[in-house]
């Protein structure tokens, strides 16, 4: 974005002018004198250069800086030494002038809770109290904000201290945004004498991206759709400056930003697919800040606020590395993991080597966990989507797997035939225990038997793929009858991790190879 395309000049060169460094925010106006400019006037004559002073009040300019991540997944901790919340704090500070009360915005993407046992054992309470000592100002409503249901949901928005948004959730039966549950389209801000309008959008794929039960009362409107609506109110309401924090991939964003080039929005933000970037579309500044608070994007705007025009902007992406943590959000962190610990830290088994997220054995660990819990199921299916991290090398803890495993599912038995099962088997997206595939047809494991196309079996599945979440959609066309087993998805893995009666010195690999070779 170039500070001639914001002053609507055709063509301007500058005389005389040094470009410096980026500025810390301050609150106090910017004070220069009038810059001289030269101004290229376009005409059917030749090109003449005129020369002419633009006067630019620049008492009226006044600087922004919004520091933005996204799909957060509750990793208060860090995915790695020195990447916890409390470090990103401590470089806020040291790198960008960071203060809650200063010059700047931090917005969240969305996605703010599932993940880790820290967060996600307390249903991503420890989370908003993180992200409350942080300073967050907004935050997008994303897919997995749905993960626990609504009750959930409405108490982590009364608990905490900045608003959820999302202008496109809408319920069914009269069109209204859900803000009994404490979902607003938009809030107004004002940082450094700037009026900001923030609009929150959520991935229209939610109801394939969380539990579909969780989210039936809702529509989720088409992007470009919600903000037409919107931003006029938001401009009615006082805006001077917009911007959109938006649960949304790059590809779907930089679409978006093709569509909505007249409503005059500043930055439009991302998340869902976990993407770092920083980059401009028809004078839009987008960014996604990574995931887990590994990274961030920033944005620093300069704005008139005599004429509410955009003056310049610089912005980039980060890593959160070098950053001393923050002493009072370290605290948080450490006080939830000691609750965490003492509830989830018990030992149940022993690995060497652990296992890669979504790798053939992780998938076969819970498929044939499934199996060996309830034996009289053929099948078990789950979707990779549900897997999300490693399991360690070392001890193996209840902890451990609620992070692999963190969603509230239950198993669920149906009867497919062989065709309905084959189909099922073909989605790129699903683990699946109890058969293997040779020969380009599909055999039972326990017998070597070929699946009999007009066969009747028994397959296990999660409730979230039975409510049609991944687009499984077809399990409960198949089976409208499912039989909810009451079985937590974890609880097979727990019981069988525990049965090998693992150690260092007879740890469970061998255990976990045989799951995956087992025909």
């Amino acid at each position: 974005m170039s500070l001639y395309k914001r002053l609507g000049l055709a063509k301007i060169f500058l005389l005389g002018l040094a470009i410096g460094c980026r500025q810390t925010a301050v609150s106090t106006p910017i004070s220069s004198p009038t810059v001289e400019v030269a101004v290229v006037v376009e005409t059917d004559e030749p090109e003449t250069l005129v020369e002419t002073a633009v006067p630019t009040t620049e008492d009226t300019i006044r600087q922004i800086t919004i520091l933005y991540t996204n799909d957060e997944h509750g990793w208060m901790a860090g995915l790695q030494a020195g990447a916890s919340a409390a470090n990103l704090m401590g470089l806020w500070r040291s790198a960008e002038g960071y203060q809650p009360d200063g010059n700047f915005l931090l917005l969240s993407g969305g996605d703010m809770w599932t993940g880790p046992a820290i967060s996600t054992w307390f249903q991503g309470q420890s989370m908003a109290e993180v992200m409350n000592a942080m300073g967050y100002d907004a935050a997008a409503i994303g897919n997995h904000e749905f993960d626990f249901g609504l009750d959930a949901l409405q108490a982590r928005a009364a608990e905490s201290d900045f608003p959820f948004l999302s202008a496109n959730i809408r319920y069914k039966s009269d069109g209204t945004t859900p803000e009994d549950l404490g979902i607003r389209p938009y809030t107004i801000i004002t940082v450094n004498d700037i009026q900001v309008g923030i609009i929150g959008l959520t991935t229209t794929r939610t109801p394939t991206t969380t539990n579909p039960v969780n989210i039936t009362l809702f529509d989720f409107l088409e992007y470009e759709a919600a903000l037409r609506e919107v931003v006029p109110q938001v401009r009615e309401a006082g805006a001077e400056m917009i911007v959109v924090p938006a649960h949304i991939c790059q590809t779907s964003l930089e679409i978006l930003a093709q569509d909505v080039a007249d409503l005059g929005i500043a930055l439009l933000g991302g998340g869902h697919c976990n993407e770092l970037f920083a980059t401009e579309v028809n004078d839009i500044v987008l960014v996604e800040g990574g995931t887990a608070l590994n990274s961030y994007a920033y944005a620093t705007f300069e704005f008139d606020i005599a004429t509410d025009e955009l003056v310049s902007v610089d912005y980039g992406v980060r890593s959160n590395s070098g950053g001393t943590a923050d002493p009072v959000v370290e605290s948080i962190v450490m006080r939830w993991q000691e609750e965490a610990d003492a509830e989830l830290n018990r030992t149940i088994g022993y690995s060497e080597s652990g296992l890669v997220r979504r790798s053939q054995g992780m998938q076969s660990l819970i498929t044939e966990a499934w199996l060996w819990a309830y034996p009289t199921a053929d099948v078990a299916i789950t979707n990779l989507g549900g897997m999300r991290a490693d399991l360690p090398p070392g001890d193996i803890t209840l902890a451990d797997v609620v992070g692999v495993m963190p969603f509230e599912n239950v198993i669920v038995e149906l009867l497919l035939t062989g065709e309905q099962l084959e189909t099922m088997l073909g989605q790129e997206s699903a683990a699946v225990g109890g058969v293997y595939r040779e020969s380009f047809r599909w055999h039972l494991k326990a017998t070597g038997e070929t699946l009999a196309r007009d066969g009747l079996y028994s397959v296990l599945v999660n409730d979230f793929m039975y409510a049609g979440g991944d687009d499984y959609a077809l399990l409960a066309v198949y089976d409208p009858d499912g039989y909810d087993t009451a079985i937590n998805w974890r609880q097979p893995v727990i019981d069988w991790i525990m049965a090998q009666e693992s150690s260092p010195d007879a740890p469970i690999d061998d255990a976990f190879a045989a799951l995956v070779g087992n025909r």
